[in-house]
């Protein structure tokens, strides 16, 4: 049995079998955010918690595990901007171990000081709540010894930056702590090269453009992320992109990131109009440009069946080493379903009668 299916299992059976006047432990907090909507606390908290069901919590809170600013509240309770909210249960918090796992990478360079790696799609970079296994972390441990940590990236060895599960391309690993401390550092100056190539829905207007806007977690869903561009909330974020091909109802991008935010590009995309080809959590996954034939939207889920992710690479990375000096560069080839689609709709942009 999996951990993260032991962890769930002794969950339920403490909220179905708790003590008469149990003594509760802190497990999670959460400050709601200024400008978030007044909604129900169960909801408020499957937002911040996606593997927990909201059943589950509905009878953690009538069970008294919910509280508001220290009281207990029931499922229904609306949590409201200011407050402290807590989910306590009748034993103590549970570590988990980072172990180490036989899962082969793709090694695009290597030497005495980082790794560069070509990280495929449907992977975690590091445990979370629901991944406890199978991660970039987990593998790394299995190569290296003795990698270093980020005091702010708890139980992630060697990890400099991160992509988003379903995004593939390449990512830059620290192996000592000189390593760590300087490409961090090199990441938050913004003086790395970062390409993305990213198919988007609909014709983009201009050749190339610039996005710039605050990024934050979304006030009606914690699992996204949102543009403010009044800078009210979130941080700074910006995007540069240039059209490289033109598919009528589709455009396949290359997206410099100046900054690097949780799904920035899959935010600021969607933002101006344009979302992620099959992009699920933002609305890609449904047909939003194009016509209304049959064989049309036959392509289209052909398309996504090909895909079943965000059509999103991290082509190009480039960093100065932090020992020798050199700037050094790395690109990668698309992956096999994204150049695969990509064919399919340079094949239908030349041969389609809406584009005659």
């Amino acid at each position: 049995m999996s951990q993260e299916r032991k962890k769930e299992q002794e969950v339920e059976e403490e909220i179905a079998n708790p003590d008469e006047n149990p003594e509760l432990f802190e497990h999670y907090k959460f400050k709601v955010d200024p400008g978030q909507e007044i909604m129900r606390v169960d909801k408020f908290l499957m937002n911040r918690l996606p593997n927990i069901s909201r059943t589950k919590l509905k009878e953690a809170a009538l069970k008294g595990y919910v509280r508001s600013n220290g009281e207990e509240v029931k499922p229904n309770y609306k949590a409201k901007p200011g407050e402290e909210i807590t989910l306590s249960y009748p034993y103590p918090v549970r570590e988990t171990e980072l172990v180490a796992e036989n899962i082969p990478l793709d090694f695009v360079y290597e030497d005495d000081y980082l790794a560069v790696i070509n990280k495929p799609t449907n992977m975690v970079v590091h445990p979370g709540y629901g991944n406890f296994e199978g991660t970039i972390a987990n593998a790394l441990l299995y190569h290296f010894d003795n990698l270093p940590k980020r005091d702010d990236f708890e139980g992630r060895p060697g990890i400099v930056h991160r992509l988003d599960k379903n995004t593939t391309g390449l990512m830059v690993v620290a192996k000592t702590e000189k390593a760590l401390v300087d490409l961090s550092k090199q990441f938050f100056d913004k003086t790395t090269e970062r390409k993305y190539y990213a198919l988007v829905w609909g014709d983009v207007e201009e050749e190339e453009g610039r996005i710039e806007g605050h990024i934050g977690r979304s006030l009606k869903n914690r699992k996204l992320m949102s543009v403010y561009e009044d800078g009210s909330f979130g941080k700074e974020a910006v995007t540069n992109y240039k059209v490289l091909k033109r598919y009528g109802y589709t455009t396949l991008l290359q997206c410099e990131l100046e900054t690097g935010r949780t799904h920035q590009i899959r935010a600021h995309m969607k933002h101006i109009g344009h979302t992620l080809f099959n992009d699920s959590d933002y609305g890609g996954e449904v047909i939003l440009k194009g016509t209304t034939y049959t064989k049309y939207k036959q392509f289209v889920q052909n398309c996504f069946k090909l895909l079943p992710r965000q059509a999103l690479h991290a082509k190009t990375l480039g960093f100065t080493h932090p020992y020798t000096g050199e700037f050094m560069q790395f690109n990668s080839d698309l992956p096999e379903d994204m150049q695969q689609v990509i064919e399919k709709w340079e094949s239908y942009a030349k041969n389609s009668i809406d584009f005659q």
